[in-house]
């Protein structure tokens, strides 16, 4: 008696789930779908895998941004399901993202099948190798064959290995997968599996051969640095200098190194580098004229080095073991004292002024107290954190790849599912992403969203183009105020939303909003964009007449 042959529907389904289930061993635990008719097979199968938190968005572009969220805050990789045609580029700014932070997005469209392509078939585009270089890997199996059914979890296991670095560095993968109809049929008995389950994450790197000891060391981290490395520094006497997404870094790092007097009083014997590139110019400045060895650290990720300062590059990273290398203790203890006496100092001064800057000083001082995540979104919100905010305490993200303003509260809506978190961002940044207001975040999640409403794109104001244009083209063209009312906006997507005029009613929508379940928006009327060079050009001065005291 023959046997029946699988119908191509079964044995696409079995592929799926093939690889879900292997996916699953490997450590993926969310999986963000956006609807689609050709990738229902995907869907489905996350769906009835029951080991994988699915999440669904209706906006690709959106879906993609919550995808890298989770990403971020679980340091895992996280499965992104689109369907074919433009949901399928509706992806590549997040790819973009996530291939220049490290973050571990895996990608997996839908495609029509060979036959459908170039005759005029609907919702069809070329996506192969759509996001081009911008991934670590690109598969295209093919529709799904029995006959290489030993091949899927190898498939499966190449593309987690990749996302998360354990061959190479983090990044995103992309697998497009071509689906024929019917896409809906119940899956048969799955492949075994051929090996143990491989490492889930990146490699453990070596210490780096470093010797330093005695000398005054200054440690400059960006994105993508660990907090158990920032410990290690500490630890070791080293002065940790880092952006906003460093937890633990030496606050008020812009104004301490911006002032000639103060620089030549903390300057260093050799600065090292690790992970991104921190958004101060200032300190980018000191670092390319510094005189001194700039010697960049490098594990899974690279050291950014757009100036060309590094002179020297170490495979290894920083652990306990550096204390046998200790830097000088009094240079840190000096750079220790002069954080902490300006922080006294701009304590003092900024409490009566209720603007960008104090908006953002109270946002870090809340997730310090409250001990919850903390989101910054890019343009000023990022800067005012790290140059005037309070040393970082918790966890802190922030797209700091190509350090755009696109999917921020998406983001922020991905770090914060399933616990308590606060974001930071501008009003331009909240109206270019509002199609992350569709979505309910969900009991579990108590999510405090600040939005800092100057009116306009506040960064554009500290650039020549301000002085140099006529003040209404430069607002048309570069500013471009909006006078949307954000938090009615809020609540006509169903979240709360309310108005913070000065710092008590800031401070109490912090309290309350991370104890209220789902999103609220809190939208902190400051001054408009000009205020705040002003306001830059006082600080800085203040700065320079506190160190004249000392």
């Amino acid at each position: 008696m023959q046997e029946s042959v699988p119908n191509v529907s079964a044995v696409q389904a079995t592929f799926v789930a093939t690889l879900v289930d292997e996916w699953h061993r490997l450590g993926l635990r969310d999986a963000v779908i956006c609807p689609g008719s050709r990738s229902t097979p995907l869907s489905v199968a996350f769906a009835q895998h029951g080991g994988v938190a699915v999440h669904v968005r209706i906006d690709e572009r959106s879906a993609a941004f919550f995808a890298l969220g989770r990403a971020l805050r679980t340091r895992r990789p996280v499965a992104i399901v689109v369907t074919s045609g433009t949901a399928a580029a509706e992806v590549h700014a997040a790819v973009a993202e996530a291939d220049l932070a490290g973050v571990a997005l895996m990608v997996l469209t839908a495609d029509r099948p060979p036959e459908l392509h170039g005759v005029g078939a609907p919702q069809t585009i070329d996506q192969q190798h759509l996001y081009g270089n911008k991934v670590r890997l690109y598969e295209e199996p093919g529709v799904a064959r029995l006959d290489a059914s030993t091949s899927w979890r190898p498939l499966a296991g190449r593309l987690w290995r990749h996302a998360a670095g354990v061959t190479n560095p983090p990044g995103p993968v992309h697998l497009n997968a071509a689906f024929v109809e019917p896409l809906l049929s119940a899956p048969l008995g799955l492949p075994p599996s051929l090996e143990d389950v491989v490492a889930a994450t990146a490699p453990a790197y070596p210490p780096a051969p470093i010797d330093v000891g005695g000398q005054r060391v200054l440690c400059v981290v960006g994105a993508g640095t660990s907090p158990e490395t920032i410990r290690a520094a500490h630890d070791a006497h080293w002065v940790v200098l880092g952006d906003a997404t460093a937890a633990g870094s030496l606050a008020y790092a812009d104004p301490l190194v911006r002032h000639d007097e103060i620089w030549s009083t903390l300057r260093p014997d050799v600065i090292v580098r690790l992970g991104g590139v921190p958004a101060s110019k200032s300190l980018a400045q000191r670092l390319a004229t510094s005189g001194v060895a700039v010697i960049a650290l490098e594990g899974a990720r690279s050291v950014a080095d757009p100036d060309a300062v590094v002179t020297r590059r170490i495979a290894g990273t920083i652990d306990a073991s550096l204390a046998a290398h200790r830097g000088d203790a009094t240079f840190a203890a000096m750079w220790r004292e002069a954080s902490e006496s300006l922080g006294r100092e701009l304590e003092e001064w900024c409490d009566g002024h209720f603007d960008e800057i104090l908006v953002a000083r109270l946002v870090v001082r809340a997730a310090n107290a409250a001990r919850c995540d903390l989101v910054v979104g890019s343009s000023m919100p990022i800067r005012d954190v790290e140059w005037w905010g309070e040393t970082r305490e918790g966890g802190v993200y922030a797209n700091r790849g190509a350090n755009g303003i696109d999917g921020v509260v998406s983001t922020f809506l991905g770090v914060a599912q399933g616990s308590s978190a606060i974001g930071l961002v501008g009003d331009v940044t909240m109206l270019h992403d509002v199609s992350a207001l569709v979505e309910d975040p969900g009991r579990s999640t108590s999510a405090v969203l600040v939005v800092s409403d100057n009116a306009g794109g506040g960064i554009f104001s500290f650039l020549a183009q301000a002085r140099q244009l006529p003040s209404a083209q430069f607002d048309e063209l570069f500013a471009t105020p909006r006078r949307h009312d954000l938090a009615e906006l809020a609540r006509a997507f169903g979240h709360h939303g309310e108005t913070a005029t000065n710092a008590t009613e800031l401070r109490a929508a912090l309290d309350d909003g991370l104890r209220r379940r789902g999103l609220s928006v809190v939208v902190a009327r400051v001054p408009e964009r000009a205020h705040n060079v002003v306001r830059h050009e006082e600080l800085n001065a203040l700065v320079a007449r506190w160190w004249s005291r000392r």
